[in-house]
């Protein structure tokens, strides 16, 4: 089996993790830096070039692209979908869950339930956003932030009125969302492969910080999903058209709520907190789903399951 990791720093610990499960398995699998991948696109014949020569097709690609490569990132895994490449998350489930507002919208086409959100242009009564959205205190985000960054905790009015006339009037899109007291900080990461839960965790924000990042400086341990939680976090990557994602929810009294939907979840906190490989699901939800391409005939097309999702 021959297969590409799409990620361009080859001493992550998710990439060296996949990198480990692939090579267990006998697998020919490598890292490769798509920015330094070259597409040529014939009649009839698409290609890859890396670093001056072509690439061999793959079985199969794990996209893990950078948030701020989304673009480049997504048309690369595009043209090796086109090539018959089955890839854990296809390019329109990338792009779909790297724009906010766009993934909250599909969230709520297929009833998954989420704070209450309110988007409005920076032309907008900032009074008006406030009351839509229920009152201090309100979670602001801007649409662009990851990570935990550009997410600010307003707690009243004033505030809120100060911050977003100060946002709007930088022409900054931003999401403006209630604020769930009774999580504490905390959030729950599902990680989601091939329509399955193979692992949670709790992540307990920093004190005094209402975000639970780890890269913000909360902690993880392992959880175990309830019913509903391992319901809402299948629903959600469902939803998404994603085969490897991490779902992130805050518990709320009126249930779980999804807040974000991740195509590129970290491996290091969810695995050193809960012990499981991970990596090792990944890589079997590969092997599930792709037969390798004929030595005598690379080229032969094969069915792949596609991201068919258009929202």
């Amino acid at each position: 089996m021959r297969v590409y990791i799409l990620s361009r720093n080859k001493e992550l610990y998710s990439t060296k993790r996949l990198v480990e499960a692939g090579e267990q398995r006998g697998w020919d699998i490598k890292v490769i830096d798509y920015l330094k991948c070259a597409i040529e696109i014939m009649k009839g014949e698409l290609k890859v070039n890396y670093q001056g020569k072509e690439l061999p097709a793959p079985d199969a690609i794990i996209p893990r692209i950078g948030a701020s490569r989304t673009f480049y990132g997504t048309a690369m895994v595009r043209h090796f979908e086109m090539m018959d490449t089955f890839s854990t998350s296809g390019n329109l489930a990338i792009k779909r869950s790297r724009d906010k507002l766009r993934s909250l919208q599909v969230l709520s086409k297929f009833g998954v339930d989420m704070p209450k959100t309110i988007f409005a242009s920076n032309k907008s009564n900032a009074k008006d956003v406030i009351e839509l959205s229920g009152g201090a205190p309100l979670v602001l985000k801007i649409l662009e932030g990851t990570q935990g960054v550009g997410v600010v905790l307003v707690d009243s009015e004033k505030a809120a009125k100060s911050v977003l006339d100060a946002f709007y009037g930088m022409e900054v899109n931003l999401l403006v969302q209630e604020y769930i007291e009774e999580a504490g900080g905390a959030d729950i990461r599902a990680l989601v492969v091939g329509g399955e839960v193979v692992g949670a965790m709790k992540r307990q924000g920093a004190e005094g910080d209402f975000r639970s990042n780890l890269h913000q400086g909360g902690s993880a341990t392992a959880y175990k999903l309830n019913r509903k939680e391992k319901a809402t976090a299948l629903a959600a990557a469902k939803a998404m058209g994603l085969g490897v994602c991490g779902v992130d929810m805050i518990p709320s009294a009126r249930g779980p709520l999804v807040m974000e939907v991740n195509s590129s979840p970290g491996l290091e906190g969810i695995e050193k907190s809960t012990g499981l490989d991970i990596a090792g699901k990944i890589i079997d939800y590969i092997e599930k789903n792709v037969t390798p391409r004929c030595p005598d005939n690379p080229t032969k097309k094969r069915k792949i399951k596609r991201d068919n999702i258009g929202a």
